[in-house]
């Protein structure tokens, strides 16, 4: 009964697991149908519902029309994305619970959704839109749920919250229409739910049979299959069965004694590797070794100590071109794979190389990498290679420190001894022995008391050794002689080395010539009182010794006197002939006041070209009158310097003090004061100090800074003169002359501020103003109608010096538009000789402007002819002196008819100025002169008078 009762029960559990199993596949076959035939619906219910909302589209409705309209298109893309995603599962996972409880979900929320519309949407006073919206919803619940009929569950999930809501609203609103539509909806449910009953158990039925016809023909395949397989097993299990029975009782006899015995050797070979992996392990742990095994086929590496070398875990680095080569410093590569070439191609034993990588923490540590060689292939290339890796940071770092320390030691400009305890000399550096004259073999394993280099530290021995042993250092200045015998002063400095016990192990000793700064000591000593160049007192050795004077003076009662001496023309020498020669002919000079005024207390270089000789307790008046004197006469004598014979004088400034009670640095301005007048007066003379001078020189002072504000506050003006031309009797020139309309001294005469502009440099400026004045003047005549008119402007030599004035020429007439050949200007006779090379370059380079050229008050000067040839000029003009004195017979009438001559010879244009009488123009015109300007014709005159002349046509 047992067995039968067991036999029973086996087919029963089989059915019930193959009803399980059909089960599952139903549902999942079910809810794949369900996925499947969801699309075409919930598509065709989105057609359906964008019809019934333009149907119902109205003012009115918009809002809640819209809502239901973006509620409907969010749930069919969310039933389009959950049948897409169906699709992309996995059987597997398409069987899973929760797909079917998302299908049931959505298909409720669209029933929901169609209920709604008929609920709110649906209009109750037109009958022909109601019908139309319910057929069109009834339409899409139709084709729902004929395709959710797969299922019962899915179908009333659909089904009941589509219809039972509306139907139950149109039975209680009361309207007999609307109770018309509930019957309809309800006779809907019914049809339905009867249809989906039929469709649902014809579509089961035939999924049963398929499963199952399925499940027969593959359970029989399996079957017939796994029998075959069976009977072949079978037939070679029992051969082999034999055969291995055989084997078994042959090999089991003796298998069991080798057991045996390799049990035995294996147990003591573990023990001696278990031992000898602990030595090998304390080993490398010991000696901070890291063992590294490279795979060159697969480029594995296997590395012991990664964390203790570079700060990583063994994880990181497991091959080496991909993870230890990025590592590599960049300096470090080429050597590296140079040395490993080398071992590679078979040409060292090992390999050995020192390199640097970087580390975790970000800083380079150096490595000493041993390796070679252990596998090679049958062509000799290298498959394996093993190695040791050690970090020798800190041996390098010490390398350097010594290395370090000797080149300082060597370099050191002091002398750098090391002794024992008993100064017994164990290294000296290049510099002890350049300093004491000895080689270094001459100098160690010798006792440093006992060379004759160090006889004065032999007289200092016992304070040494006794600060030594007290203060463990000693230092002090001593003379010693070198090995020639020569003295020097030293600087000595000892200083014990102790060892942790505290005994002296040695001493390092550090001297120091002090040759060098004594010599230096004493020429800073020098310098600061004497003049490097002449061998004369300076300024502060000077303001010194008039101090001292002044005391004196307050003391005694006896006057001072200064004399403030300035060359002439210095300036000039230094910036043609150079300064070497000019530092000669200051030496020069320099003697000369010496030895010409050996009665003075002091001679001193106050400056460049400037001395002072201060006279202490002077005699007289007449006793400085001929030291002066003495002095300019042994000056003016020619000297030759270089090659270069020359003449030179001086101006000489000369104040006395007498007073006690005045201060004397008052001597120095006073004295300078002086200077200046005797230079303003041409120089090569000596002038006393007057108060009368100083009210001049603050005069001078005053009327400089007035200019100044005249220029930068445009006082200047600019007047013309006018030029007649005798061959046509026309006004076709005219002379631009500046004036200075000062605005509490009125017009300033020309004479008294053209040579002060000269003297302080503001002829650049005043001769730009006037020269911009006149071009953009001749263009506003020829603007108001005049004919063209040629301005001439006069020109500086220091306007000529700075090398700008033909530039300054083209940038005016560019900016005012005038014509090159409507400008002239004009430069003195006696200027010409200053600089004559520079000065024909500049008019060279004007007169190829188209500018024309003019030399004013022609006569006066010493030009010579060879010269004058050479500028490019287009004009003379006579000066005024001439033409005053002229009359028949006269020589002022000669000089005039030979200045004619020659200019015409010269194919020149002469210009007479000063004309002031008629006889004077009879006199020219008969003569040829060409042009004639005086206060005959016209005085200088305001640009706009001049314009009304020349408007009026005046002619002679």
């Amino acid at each position: 009964m047992t067995l039968g009762s067991d036999s029973m029960s086996a087919p029963s559990e089989a059915r019930r697991s193959i009803r399980k199993h059909f089960a599952t596949q139903l549902a999942v076959e079910r809810t794949r149908l369900l996925y499947q035939g969801s699309l075409l619906p919930t598509l065709f219910m989105l057609l359906n519902g964008l019809v019934c909302a333009w149907l119902l589209w109205s003012p009115a409705r918009y809002l809640l029309v819209s809502i239901w309209i973006v509620w409907l298109t969010a749930l069919v893309a969310l039933r389009v994305i959950q049948v897409a995603a169906f699709d992309a599962a996995m059987p597997a996972r398409q069987a899973q619970p929760s797909w079917w409880r998302m299908f049931l979900f959505g298909s409720a929320f669209s029933g929901l959704t169609l209920a709604s519309a008929a609920i709110a949407l649906v209009p109750v006073d037109n009958f022909v839109q109601q019908a139309w919206v319910f057929g069109l919803l009834g339409a899409a619940t139709l084709s729902a749920s004929v395709a959710y009929a797969v299922s019962l569950p899915a179908f009333l999930s659909f089904t009941l919250p589509c219809l039972l809501p509306p139907i139950a609203f149109l039975f209680c609103n009361g309207d007999e229409q609307q109770r018309g539509w509930g019957w309809l909806g309800l006779i809907l449910l019914l049809a339905l739910s009867v249809v989906a009953w039929q469709v649902n158990r014809l579509i089961e039925r035939g999924l049963l049979r398929r499963f199952q016809n399925q499940e027969l023909i593959e359970h029989l395949q399996t079957a017939q299959s796994r029998s075959e397989r069976l009977n072949q097993a079978l037939a070679e299990e029992v051969e082999q069965r034999r055969l291995i029975e055989e084997q078994l009782r042959e090999a089991q006899v003796g298998l069991e004694s080798r057991v045996a015995q390799r049990s035995q050797e294996l147990d003591a070979a573990n023990q001696a590797l278990s031992k000898s992996e602990q030595r090998l392990a304390l080993a490398l742990e010991a000696s901070e070794l890291g063992l590294w095994d490279w795979n060159l086929e697969t480029d594995e590496i296997h590395h012991t100590q990664l964390r203790e070398l570079f700060g990583l875990e063994p994880d990181q680095v497991q091959e080496m071109l991909a993870h230890l080569k990025p590592r590599l410093h960049p300096d470090d590569v080429p050597l590296l794979k140079r040395t490993l070439v080398e071992h590679l191609k078979g040409r060292s034993e090992d390999y050995r190389i020192d390199y640097r990588v970087r580390h975790r923490q970000g800083h380079w540590c150096w490595i000493e990498d041993r390796g070679r060689a252990v596998e090679r292939s049958a062509s000799g290339r290298v498959l394996r290679m093993l190695g040791t890796r050690r970090d020798i940071s800190a041996q390098k770092a010490q390398e350097e420190q010594q290395r370090m320390a000797a080149t300082v030691f060597e370099a050191a400009s002091e002398g750098i001894v090391i002794l024992d305890p008993d100064y017994v000399l164990l290294a000296v550096n290049q510099a002890f022995c350049r300093v004491t004259g000895y080689n270094r073999e001459e100098l160690l394993q010798g006792r440093l008391l006992e060379l004759p280099c160090s006889r004065d530290a032999r007289r200092h021995s016992q304070a040494i050794e006794l600060a030594l042993e007290q203060q463990g250092n000693w230092q002090g200045e001593l003379v010693e002689a070198r090995k020639n015998g020569e003295l020097y002063p030293q600087w000595l400095q000892l200083n014990g080395v102790r060892d942790a016990r505290g005994n002296l192990t040695s001493i390092v000793g550090f001297f120091t010539d002090l040759s060098a700064r004594r010599e230096s000591e004493e020429r800073l000593r020098y310098l600061a009182h004497y003049d490097e160049l002449t061998g004369l007192a300076n300024r502060a050795l000077f303001r010194l010794r008039l101090h001292e004077a002044g005391e004196r003076l307050r003391q005694s009662g006896r006057g001072l006197a200064l004399l403030h001496i300035d060359l002439d023309r210095f300036k000039l020498l230094n910036d043609s002939l150079g300064h070497e020669v000019a530092d000669q002919l200051l030496k020069q000079m320099a003697q000369r006041i010496s030895n010409a005024m050996p009665e003075a207390d002091t001679v001193a270089r106050l400056s460049g070209d400037e001395f002072a000789v201060l006279f202490d307790a002077y005699s007289n008046l007449s006793s400085l009158v001929r030291v002066a004197s003495r002095l300019l006469d042994k000056l003016r004598v020619p000297l030759r310097v270089d090659g270069h014979e020359l003449v030179i004088s001086a101006s000489v400034g000369i104040s006395l003090l007498a007073d006690t009670s005045r201060d004397v640095t008052v001597l120095v301005s006073q004295a300078n004061t002086a200077m200046q007048h005797a230079k303003h007066l041409g120089g090569d003379n000596f002038q006393f100090y007057t108060e009368s001078l100083q009210a001049s020189t603050l005069q001078r002072l005053q009327l400089e800074n007035h200019l100044r504000k005249a220029i930068e506050e445009r006082q200047l003006q600019v007047y013309y003169q006018p030029k007649l031309c005798l061959a046509t009797g026309r006004l076709h020139a005219a002379e631009a002359l500046v004036r200075w309309q000062h605005p509490q001294w009125g017009m300033v005469p020309p004479s008294d501020f053209i040579g002060l502009a000269e003297e302080t440099g503001l002829i650049a400026p005043m001769g730009e103003f006037v020269l911009r004045q006149a071009c953009w003047q001749a263009c506003e005549w020829q603007r108001m109608g005049l004919a063209p008119i040629r301005v001439s402007v006069n020109l500086s030599v220091y306007q000529l010096r700075h090398g700008k004035l033909v530039s300054l020429v083209r940038q005016v007439l560019d900016e005012s538009g005038l014509a090159p050949h409507l400008l002239e200007l004009e430069l003195t006779e006696s200027q010409l000789l200053d600089s004559v090379e520079h000065i024909i370059a500049t008019f060279r380079q004007l007169h190829e402007l188209g500018v024309k050229l003019a030399i004013d008050d022609f006569g006066t000067g010493y030009s010579s002819l060879s010269y004058l040839k050479r500028f490019p000029v287009d004009y003379v003009k006579i000066d005024q002196a001439f033409i005053r004195g002229l009359s028949e017979g006269s020589e002022d009438a000669a000089i005039t008819r030979a200045i004619i001559a020659m200019a015409q010879s010269l194919d020149l244009q002469v210009v007479a100025e000063g004309v002031e009488t008629h006889e004077q123009l009879e006199f020219l015109r008969k003569q040829g002169c060409n042009e004639v300007q005086g206060y005959l014709i016209s005085r200088p005159v305001p640009a706009q008078e001049l314009a009304e002349l020349l408007a009026s046509h005046y002619s002679f």
